[in-house]
């Protein structure tokens, strides 16, 4: 679901429940061996009890196919598109496997973000009634809550990877008794790097099997590779309107405003979290453009166009292709016969002049059965050439709300948040007493608005440093930035650098098969 729709966490789903069904029945890819799906008379009757406290009279596609297979205890990736219902479909079967007389977490919820956290939760509050007690649980906040919750046999635990791993390390949480274990979102937890913990987190569950559940919008390779990781032969059911199972490319579009083009890409790729890229542009002087400023951005990044020696281009696209360059900015000419694999993302600066060239940088990505995304970035009339290729090519075309500061500003947030709490984790008792002596100057920084930019600043070094593997960039300014009024830190305080490294991604993204 999107963020949107977590910030409406007691109608988004409800509203869907009580809506006929819509008549473009969803493409289904069923696992092997095949269960029939269930209908609302078909539930029992503490599932009914409990689905009809929230308002719902019937089940919506991925509930009824998804529910029989959670029932049964097969392991299952499910496949769904957002807003369809996939929390109600992993919240019901998890009820029935509930021991109410039993005070101990058995059903365990890794989701990527705080929002989707408090969302399950107060799905899960609200189904389970007053026998079956659930908790949100996430980093940003204090401990105390949380740690009365587990002290009280709270059986649902909802939280991100982080928190519930500082728990498990702490002893305050023990999955002694965990019977369920769903991976929610599980596309978005691996782009914001929570692999790592995912994997720790794994290490603390029972010897003995435990049910295992993955729902994530779309099954890149990466999510495959890891439902091998922490699923017992998995199965896969695959709901979707728009692709069925793995994409080949995905194309999307923003519309975007002209002058704000160049800050409208630092924050999609923010939010996207490519692990590598080619941007396009139609001239050399555009490439060098967007190179400085993704570099400013403290992006890895380099570019190359015909003002570069053969020499120099071959050694730009060797960085490439050994996965030592996450980004590259290039003209049509200079990307001429690029083969990059693992290429994740194609991002057109500008639509191409030439229609077929379209074709030919969206083909960049999306290879070896890998999912691949284009994304266009369209301002004035340019929004006419991208229908017309469109039209032509016969290419669903799928447009996206370009992101606020404030939606960078908490996905770097909460990003930072995790990185923090882990380094934290591996402090000993020394460092914790050594670390001690600066807690008063911490709180008098954070009651002092005047002083509050030395924190930030602090945190975005810490961010560049760990994610990036150097300080804040230092690379000169674009042309257009060189006035104090189109300086990076005057327009509307935008000055998150952000991204994710490509060494730091490579051991949170890719997970490798067994």
């Amino acid at each position: 679901m999107s963020d949107k729709e977590h910030s409406q966490p007691e109608t988004t789903e409800k509203k869907s429940q009580n809506q006929n069904h819509r008549t473009d029945e969803p493409k289904v890819v069923e696992p092997t061996n095949p269960i029939p799906q269930i209908t609302f008379e078909q539930l029992p009757q503490m599932l009914r009890d409990a689905a009809t406290r929230v308002g719902w009279s019937s089940l919506l596609p991925v509930q009824a196919r998804a529910i029989p297979y959670l029932m049964a205890g097969r392991d299952l990736m499910v496949q769904s598109r957002t807003g369809s219902g996939k929390t109600g479909a992993f919240i019901l079967p998890i009820l029935q496997t509930i021991d109410p007389n039993q005070h101990a977490p058995q059903a365990l919820i890794l989701v990527p973000t705080r929002e989707l956290a408090q969302q399950v939760a107060h799905e899960a509050e609200i189904l389970g009634g007053k026998k079956i007690q659930s908790i949100a649980v996430y980093g940003g906040v204090g401990y105390q809550k949380q740690l009365d919750a587990f002290r009280d046999g709270v059986q649902i635990v909802i939280g991100t990877p982080g928190r519930i791993l500082d728990h498990l390390i702490k002893r305050s949480l023990d999955l002694k008794k965990l019977k369920v274990l769903v991976f929610d979102e599980a596309d978005r937890m691996l782009s914001m790097g929570f692999y790592p913990d995912m994997k720790k987190i794994h290490s603390f569950l029972p010897a003995k099997h435990v049910n295992s559940y993955m729902f994530s919008a779309t099954f890149p390779h990466y999510v495959i590779q890891l439902a091998d990781q922490f699923l017992h032969q998995p199965e896969i059911l695959s709901l979707s309107h728009d692709h069925v199972h793995v994409l080949d490319t995905e194309h999307l579009y923003y519309y975007v405003q002209a002058m704000d083009k160049d800050r409208a890409l630092i924050r999609i790729i923010e939010m996207e979290n490519p692990e590598s890229a080619i941007i396009f542009c139609n001239t050399k002087v555009k490439v060098h453009y967007v190179n400085t400023v993704l570099q400013r951005f403290g992006y890895d990044s380099a570019e190359t166009s015909a003002d570069l020696m053969q020499n120099q281009r071959e050694k730009v696209m060797t960085r490439m292709r050994e996965g030592k360059l996450r980004f590259l900015v290039a003209t049509d000419l200079a990307a001429r016969g690029i083969d990059i694999p693992q290429l994740s993302h194609v991002f057109q600066y500008e639509p191409p002049e030439d229609h077929e060239a379209y074709i030919h940088r969206a083909g960049r990505t999306g290879r070896a059965g890998a999912l691949g995304v284009a994304i266009s970035l369209i301002a004035g009339m340019e929004q006419l050439e991208m229908q017309r290729i469109a039209r032509r090519f016969k290419i669903d075309m799928v447009e996206r709300t370009v992101p606020t500061d404030e939606d960078v500003q908490e996905i770097v947030s909460q990003r930072l948040t995790a990185l923090l709490e882990a380094r934290l984790r591996s402090y000993d008792s020394v460092q914790v007493e050594r670390m001690a002596r600066f807690t008063p100057l911490a709180k008098s920084l954070a009651e002092n608005e005047d002083e509050s930019a030395l924190i930030a600043m602090l945190l975005d070094d810490y961010y560049q440093l760990t994610l990036h593997g150097q300080p804040t960039p230092t690379a000169p300014a674009p042309e257009s930035e060189k006035t104090p009024q189109k300086s990076q830190h005057s327009r509307n305080g935008r000055s998150q650098h952000s991204g994710t490294s490509r060494s730091q991604r490579g051991s949170s993204r890719k997970p490798r098969r067994r």
